[in-house]
């Protein structure tokens, strides 16, 4: 092919060849041209000459596409290579990539002609910029504006590359450069911006052209939010941007420009300002579109300028009312301004478009929560000098003086704020507990996938609703329950107007003073019910059922006050449970067992009026309640009485009412296990296998609520079910065996294999929720007696036997467990354990990351359990054993499946820190540390592996922390082999690491490598100097330029959401009442 000459890069390419073979690879040619095409351009785009010959493709290539071609390979040079390049070479592409540009966009004709081709050679110049710009290229802005000034199609790409250049410094840059390269792009922005702002403003007054004027305000927009306030507000700049706006061509690109000024917010010098700009902007708007405009019909009939229009504007006002607000709150013509601003984003709120309103949302629940915050603090001097800003000390009379502000401040907004709540009742989302939907189609069905974005939707509204309602109580329940009333007289009854209020009512749950909140849902359930019987039709009463099942289950306060009430409304649930419409079920058992979990004790009592307990009322008639349901309903059901039952202090009738819940099917597993103990064939019948199935399901459940009081219909069925256990097992392993890997996807050996793993779902179940109930040793260790001797040969026994794909990873999770829960007591079935489960495992999960997902997580987490309460049952392992051990970890955390990854470097910090304290410290680090550190290294700088950062930090710094301790007393080389006498493990571990990773990186020098691995010693003491050097040092390396970086910032985002939880905790009712763990005082 005559192609393969391209290769020889020793002499000027041949241009219409490369033309020739890019244009084959884009399709010209047949599908064997293609693949020969693109193999070529991969060999010439990895060749480090390919780049010398990029001038000569500019200048002479006919094909677009292989001048893209050559911008890549030049862009892969400047972003790893630039700095290595003689200075020669860095001028010469510098001047030639200007030139280029200036060429094409002096004239009108090849600028528009060649826009993409131009577009690309400004993002080439910026990348250069990044590297040159300021210390090695100081005239590049006054160079820049000069050239602007020649010719108005010049002046717009100039406008172009200012925006980019804007883009790389201010919003792409964290995480793509250093902190320190990051500033000082800043500050030579900053500095130089007074050319850049003349510019601007002499094209805003002197040009007509559309592009050039649009281009302009493109380019103010990015530079908006950083330049000096000096040149927005001391300048004639928004004085000319508010003439732009009434102007239909520049009106979307004026206000987003409006929008970043009305961002900022840097103290009060220029509150008057910011007033008079809000006052032109409201006198304009109003000529435009009067607030009387509906805004639901402008929006939907509009084209895309003009949604994006009212997108806008919702983000002008959310943008200058969350900074300077206060600014339009003191001078009464600004505050009925202010009103008319409110007004318009309330009927903009109600657009029907996600982005829209979530731009409103945001807004309303900052404003809300700011309005809920000052008030919360009136009863409190200090808060109030708090909200109000002030340092010092407050006499009785001042804080009466802005007492009396702060409610001035709440009447002003109490007219927006109850339109405001009718806004949230009418668009409340979905929570995510209703599980009846109303699908495209206009039918109700149940909800088969939750929906993220609309549970975060809810989360946010349900918060806002919350601060409303602390607001004003009375308006709140005066809007719901006359929309409620509405319902009831069919003046407005639809099921999203139903859906909405009612999810509105239960989202307030535990804002209400008690008093309160009785009143209010007294009527609410008594409305829903009456509902409920006079509403026709089967979808209609479906709603209707999952609406009154949601509110009840969010109010558990006053279920727990009200007897007669929830004993009403859990005979309602089983009026549903008998209900076949799609998802009625499901939800009534959910609701069912929510309100039992957090009102059991109401359930055990004999209540007034009442001859015994509720309890005992429903066993008697449990086989009615649960005809209807399905087996997993039926296992809800299940759990919820044992919840009850849990409740019961008197263990003789406890033990009575778990003889009576488990009478059905103790009788039929009886029946089964009599059946085999004749023939063991019987339970080869599919139909026994899924009753079998069936029993054990029942009994996780029970044992799930039950913990430690499961334990005497633990013991009846145990034995019992180790045999069939084993007996299935063995089943299993012939067919496998008989008919290969595709028996093991075959009907029958699923329902075998799932038996298997409830029998020991259902021995997990009961060990870890048994704790639960008892804090008594001797009770713990009598479980163990009873139940670990028989589980060696039945289970881990089993799984050695088994074939691979016959072998269940819920053993490994299973003695996980067991070792969490009895710790120190099980180092002496470490051993047995370890030969059962080890080496069988390993050799099925480290063919390749792929197979058997299951086995592998969980094995760690054993792995993890045994080095974290059996350390000295690892450290008796012999060598081999214990390499294969830390080859497993090293395994494990190289995995990209982050949850293995994160167990296998948990793991590593535990066996260290063990080690590190062991006698075996100095043997330990001289066989692994090196091989540690490397592997570590090798994830880090690896971008597949990013969740895992803070963990590789971690282990890192206790590396560099432990070789200049005194733990370590021997050296950490092999003294046969390291002839060079260090003077410490440190100096050591220095040279190593500085080899390491200059081999590893050939882009950076070794000063470079050299002062990264000193920081790393310098700042091992403090964890976060240590965690930004490291960060910087991945930047720089380059490996994680130009990619998305959030995961090397992800503690603080946790940090940030726990401070957050603890707020919310302090507010009533914005943590829902489900949600907290109480163990709830209902007696």
């Amino acid at each position: 092919m005559a192609a393969e000459k391209l290769r020889d890069l020793s002499q000027p390419m041949d241009v219409a060849l490369l033309d020739a073979t890019v244009s084959a690879f884009y399709g010209t040619g047949s599908k064997e041209e293609r693949a020969a095409a693109d193999h070529i351009l991969r060999d010439l785009q990895h060749n480090p000459d390919m780049w010398l010959q990029v001038v000569h493709i500019l200048s002479s290539a006919q094909n677009l596409n292989t001048k893209f071609f050559a911008l890549q390979v030049l862009e892969g040079v400047i972003k790893y290579r630039w700095n290595a390049l003689p200075v020669e070479q860095r001028d010469g592409m510098k001047n030639y990539i200007s030139d280029v540009i200036v060429k094409l966009s002096s004239d009108e004709v090849s600028f528009r002609r060649e826009r993409l081709y131009v577009n690309k050679l400004n993002i080439i110049l910026v990348q250069i910029l990044k590297h040159e710009w300021p210390a090695r290229w100081r005239s590049f802005i006054p160079d820049l504006v000069a050239a602007a000034k020649s010719s108005e199609t010049i002046c717009e790409n100039c406008m172009a590359i200012l925006k980019l250049l804007s883009e790389e410094v201010f919003d792409f840059s964290r995480g793509e450069m250093t902190q320190q390269k990051i500033k000082e792009l800043k500050q030579s922005l900053n500095s130089e911006f007074k050319l850049i702002h003349e510019l601007c403003l002499y094209v805003l007054s002197a040009s007509q052209r559309a592009e050039l004027i649009r281009a302009t305000l493109a380019t103010l927009h990015a530079f908006l939010s950083w330049i000096p306030l000096g040149y927005i507000f001391e300048s004639p700049l928004l004085e000319t941007l508010l003439k732009f706006f009434p102007v239909p061509a520049y009106r979307n690109l004026t206000i987003q420009c409006l929008t970043e000024v009305a961002a900022l917010s840097f103290g009060d010098f220029y509150n008057m300002e910011y007033a008079k700009m809000y006052s032109i902007f409201m006198a304009q708007l109003q000529a435009i579109v009067p607030s009387s405009t509906n805004f639901v019909e402008a929006y939907a009939n509009g084209n895309s300028e003009e949604q994006a229009f009212i997108q806008n504007l919702a983000l002008f006002f959310t943008s200058f009312y969350k900074c300077h607000i206060r600014v339009l709150e003191s001078v009464q013509e600004n505050i009925n301004i202010l009103l008319v601003g409110l007004e318009y984003l309330i009927n903009i709120s109600y657009v029907d478009d996600i982005e829209v309103f979530k731009v409103c949302l945001d807004y309303w629940n900052s404003l809300v929560s700011e309005l809920f915050d000052s008030n919360h603090n009136l009863d409190s001097p200090a808060g109030v000098a708090h909200m109000m800003g002030l340092q010092m000390p407050m006499l009785p009379g001042m804080v009466d003086g802005l007492g009396s502000q702060l409610l001035q401040r709440r009447q002003l907004y109490a007219g927006p704020m109850s339109k405001l709540r009718l806004l949230m009742i009418c668009r409340m989302a979905k929570p995510e507990e209703v599980l009846i939907v109303e699908d495209e189609n206009g039918n109700i069905v149940r909800e088969t996938m939750k929906d993220n974005d609309v549970l975060v939707q809810y989360k946010i509204m349900r918060e806002t609703l919350i601060y409303l309602a602390h607001l004003d109580h009375e308006d709140t329940e005066k809007q719901m329950l006359t929309k409620l009333g509405k319902q009831l007289i069919g003046e407005d009854f639809t099921w999203n107007n139903l859906n909405t209020l009612c999810w509105a009512i239960g989202s307030i749950s535990g804002s209400m003073a008690e008093e309160q909140e009785n009143r209010f849902l007294v009527m609410v359930i008594r409305d829903l019910l009456n509902l409920c019987e006079i509403t026709k039709g089967k979808d209609n009463k479906a709603v209707i059922a999952s609406n009154i099942m949601y509110v009840v289950g969010q109010y558990p306060r006053f279920l727990r006050a009200h007897w007669k009430f929830l004993k009403t409304v859990v005979n309602k649930l089983f009026e549903f449970m008998h209900e076949t419409h799609p998802g009625v079920q499901d939800m009534a058992c959910d609701t069912f067992l929510k309100i039992v979990q957090k009102c059991k004790r109401k359930f055990v009592i004999v209540q007034v009026g009442e001859k015994e307990p509720f309890v005992s009322e429903l066993l008697t008639t449990l086989l009615t309640t649960i005809v209807d349901l399905e087996p997993h309903q039926i296992h809800s059901f299940y759990e919820s009485v044992g919840t009850m039952i849990q409740a019961e202090t008197d263990p003789l009738r406890r033990g009575e009412y778990l003889q009576k819940l488990m009478e059905l099917p103790n009788q039929k597993w009886t029946e089964i296990i009599g059946q085999a103990r004749q023939s063991v064939d019987f339970l080869k019948d599919q139909d026994v296998i899924r009753a079998v199935l069936n029993i054990l399901q029942t009994n996780t459940s029970v044992a799930s609520s039950l913990g430690m009081y499961f334990m005497p219909q633990i013991s009846m069925i145990f034995l019992d079910m180790l045999n069939v256990y084993r007996m299935y097992s063995e089943l299993i392993s012939t067919s496998i065996a008989q008919g290969g890997p595709h028996a093991s996807r075959t009907s029958i050996v699923k329902l075998l294999r799932s038996v298997k793993r409830e029998t020991l779902k259902l021995i997990e179940t009961f060990l870890e929720k048994a704790e639960t109930f008892t804090d008594k040793a001797e009770d713990q260790q009598h479980i163990g007696k009873q139940f670990l001797p028989p589980m060696m040969d039945h289970v881990l026994g089993d799984y050695a036997r088994n074939l691979p794909d016959a072998r269940e990873s819920e053993v490994l999770s299973l003695f996980a467990t067991i070792i969490n829960k009895y710790k120190g007591t099980m180092i002496e079935n470490v051993p047995r354990i370890f030969e059962a489960v080890f080496q069988c495992t390993l050799e099925m999960i480290t063919k390749n990351f792929e197979d058997y997902p299951e086995h592998r997580l969980k094995f760690f987490s054993l792995l993890r359990a045994i080095a974290a309460h059996c350390f000295p049952a690892l450290v008796h392992l012999s060598s081999e054993q214990l390499k294969l051990v830390l080859d497993s970890i090293i395994w494990a955390f190289r995995h990209t499946e982050r949850n293995i990854a994160e167990t296998g470097l948990n793991l590593l910090l535990e066996m260290l820190t063990n080690f590190q304290g062991s006698e075996f410290c100095n043997q330990f680090h001289r066989t692994y540390f090196l091989t540690i550190e490397q592997e570590i290294f090798a994830v880090l700088t690896d971008t597949f592996h990013k969740p895992g950062f803070k963990l590789h930090v971690l282990v890192l710094q206790h590396l560099f922390s432990l070789v200049e301790s005194a733990a370590l007393t021997e050296p950490i080389w092999d003294t046969a082999t390291v002839s060079y006498p260090y003077a410490n493990n440190g100096m050591f571990v220095r040279e190593y690491t500085v080899k390491l990773l200059s081999s590893s990186f050939p882009n950076m020098t070794a000063t470079e490598v050299t002062q990264f691995v000193n920081g790393l010693f310098e700042s091992k003491g403090d964890i976060s100097s240590f965690k930004d050097h490291i960060r910087d040092f991945l930047v720089q390396s380059k490996e994680f330029s130009a990619q998305d970086n959030k995961d090397l910032y992800a503690e603080e985002a946790a940090a940030q959401r726990e401070k957050e939880r603890q707020r919310m905790l302090s507010i009533p009712g914005l943590i829902a009442p489900n949600e907290i763990q109480d163990e709830m005082v209902d007696s």
